[in-house]
C-alpha cells in the first residue's frame, strides 16, 4: 500500500480560506477510497480550528524544533476523516492568530511548519513514500527534506512531488534572512535565489521529483512570460517533471439533492426545486419574484485578473438592454466593490450586489442561477465553474486555465448537443456581452436550455477521474 503524506497550510473543513483548502480536503479521502493507499494530510493547528475537532484529536507527539537561533514548541495531534488520517502542528505563537495568512511573519511561521514536518515523521516512525507539498507555504518542506535531511535514516527513499495551485503566490523574502530564518546557508545560495531574491515555490520546483499544477491548460500557461509571474525559465527547465491535473469538487459537500444549506433541493431529472431556490432568492435579496427571467449570478473575488475589468465594460449594457437579474456575491478590491453597489443603485430592480463571503450564501445563489459569468484573465482550475455546474446553472467562461479543460463550447450538431456550457477566447468586453447574450437567447428556448441544464448537471466533475491521475503519477514515481 502506497503512503502518501499531503503537506499543506489549509484543509477544510478545519481550517480554509480557498480552493487550496478544497483540494486538501477533497482530494486526500478520494485517493483513499481506491483502497490501495494509506494518505495522510499535515497541516498547521490554527485558532480557526473549532472545539468540536479539537475534541475528537489524540496528542501523537510533544518535541522542540530548531529553526536557526530558535527552539519552538511542536506538538503533533490527529484525528480520522474519511479514511484519511490529519496530523495538526500546535504552536500557539505561531498559529494562534485569527487569521490564517497576512501576518508580518508568514515565512517564518511556514519555516517552521515544513520543519516541524520533517521532524514529525521521526518521532512518529512515520515515513512516507511520496511528500506531497502545494502552494508556497509547503514548499520548503520539499527544501529542507532535500537539503538537510535527506541522508538521515527513513527520510533517503522518500519521493516528493510539489503542486502549484497558483503561480501569482510564490514565497519572496530578501536573502538577508536565509540563514536567520530559513535555517540554510550559502550551499543553498543558488538553489534559493531567483532574481535576487529567495523564491520559496522555485526553489520546491527544482528539488521536487514531480511538479503538478491544477489543470492542463495551466500547466502549459506557466510555461510562457504571460502567465509565470516571472518563473517561465525555471518551469521550461523543469518542463520534463510537469503535469497538469484538472481538481474535482466535493460530490458529498456540492449536492442539490441533499444540501441542507438550500430552500428546496433538485436534480437533474427533477428540477422544480431550482425554481424555488430562485423565488427564494429573489424574495431574499428584495429583487422581483419573477420565474421568466434569467437570473445571472457573478459569485468571486473582486480582484481584476477574475475578469472584473471586462465585466465593468459589458455588464452596464447586459442589465440596461435585457430582461434580467443579477445578483453579485464577492469582497475584493475598492474599486469594484463601488462599481456593484453603484450599479444596484442604478438599477435596483434588478441587481444584487452583496459585498461579503458566506459559504451558505454562495450555495444559495448558485442553487438559484441560471447564468453563471466566470469571465477569468486566468484561472489556474476554478471551482465555481464545477459548483455552478452542479447546482444547474449555464457557465459562461472564458477560455483560460481549468475554465478551458473544464467547460466546453455549446452547439448543436444537428440533433447531437455538444459542450458543456459558453465560452470565448478573446479577452474584452465586447466579446464577454455577445457570449453573455447568446446564452441569455437559450434560456428563452426552454425546451432547448432544459435539455443544455440537464446535460451539464451530468458533466462528471467529481475528484474521482483526478485521483486515478494521481494514483499513476504516483506509481510512476516509486517504479
Amino acid at each position: 500500500m502506497k503512503k502518501i503524506l499531503f503537506v499543506g497550510a489549509e484543509a477544510m473543513p478545519f481550517a480554509a480560506t480557498g480552493g487550496l483548502g478544497d483540494v486538501m480536503g477533497s482530494l486526500p479521502a478520494a485517493l483513499a477510497e481506491t483502497g490501495d493507499t494509506d494518505v495522510r494530510v499535515v497541516m498547521p493547528l490554527y485558532a480557526a480550528v473549532s472545539q468540536e475537532w479539537r475534541a475528537q484529536m489524540k496528542q501523537e507527539a510533544v518535541f522542540y524544533v530548531r529553526l536557526a537561533w530558535r527552539e519552538q514548541y511542536c506538538g503533533v495531534f490527529s484525528l480520522q476523516k474519511s479514511g484519511v488520517t490529519y496530523y495538526f502542528i500546535d504552536n500557539e505563537y505561531y498559529f494562534g492568530r485569527p487569521t490564517l495568512y497576512g501576518h508580518h511573519d508568514d515565512g517564518e511561521r511556514y519555516a517552521y511548519f515544513c520543519m516541524a514536518v520533517m521532524e514529525m515523521l521521526a518521532r512518529l516512525d512515520y515515513y512516507p513514500d511520496v511528500l506531497h507539498a502545494h502552494d508556497w507555504q509547503a514548499a520548503l518542506s520539499v527544501v529542507y527534506l532535500n537539503c538537510i535531511y535527506r541522508n538521515r535514516a527513513g527520510y533517503e527513499k522518500i519521493q516528493t512531488a510539489f503542486t502549484i495551485h497558483n503561480i501569482e503566490y510564490q514565497g519572496i523574502y530578501d536573502f538577508a534572512i536565509l540563514g536567520d530564518v530559513f535555517s540554510l546557508g550559502e550551499n543553498e545560495h543558488s538553489l534559493m535565489e531567483h532574481s535576487g531574491c529567495i523564491n520559496l515555490m522555485k526553489a520546491a520546483v527544482e528539488c521536487a521529483d514531480r511538479v503538478t499544477t491544477v489543470s492542463p491548460r495551466y500547466a502549459e500557461e506557466i510555461r510562457t512570460a504571460e502567465f509565470a509571474h516571472g518563473l517561465s525559465a525555471c518551469l521550461c527547465n523543469n518542463a520534463g517533471k510537469l503535469c497538469g491535473i484538472l481538481n474535482g469538487i466535493d460530490y458529498v459537500y456540492y449536492d442539490p439533492k441533499k444540501d441542507k444549506a438550500i430552500p428546496a433541493n433538485f436534480s437533474s431529472r427533477s428540477m422544480a426545486g431550482k425554481a424555488a431556490c430562485k423565488k427564494a432568492l429573489q424574495e431574499e435579496t428584495g429583487l422581483p419574484v419573477r420565474e421568466d427571467v434569467p437570473m445571472l449570478s457573478i459569485i468571486s473575488r473582486l480582484a481584476s485578473h477574475k475578469g472584473l475589468d471586462i465585466v465593468e465594460g459589458a455588464i452596464g449594457r447586459l442589465v440596461e438592454e435585457n430582461d434580467i437579474q443579477l445578483v453579485i456575491l464577492g469582497k475584493g478590491e475598492a474599486r469594484y466593490e463601488s462599481f456593484f453597489t453603484d450599479l444596484q443603485a442604478r438599477f435596483p430592480d434588478k441587481v444584487r450586489a452583496l459585498i461579503t463571503y458566506d459559504r451558505d450564501l454562495s450555495k444559495r445563489i448558485y442553487a438559484a442561477t441560471d447564468i453563471f459569468l466566470m469571465p477569468s484573465k486566468s484561472e489556474p482550475c476554478g471551482l465555481s465553474q464545477m459548483i455552478a455546474s452542479r447546482y444547474g446553472a449555464i457557465p459562461v467562461v472564458r477560455e483560460t486555465g481549468g475554465l478551458y479543460d473544464s467547460i466546453k463550447p455549446f452547439w448543436m450538431d444537428k440533433k447531437t448537443m455538444r459542450g458543456n456550457g459558453f465560452t470565448f477566447a478573446d479577452y474584452s468586453a465586447d466579446v464577454l456581452a455577445r457570449v453573455t447574450e447568446s446564452a441569455i437567447a437559450l434560456y428563452r428556448d426552454p425546451v432547448l436550455c432544459k435539455k443544455l441544464v440537464s446535460k451539464i448537471m451530468r458533466t462528471d466533475f467529481s475528484w474521482k477521474a483526478s485521483a486515478t491521475q494521481y494514483i499513476a503519477l504516483y506509481e510512476g514515481m516509486l517504479s
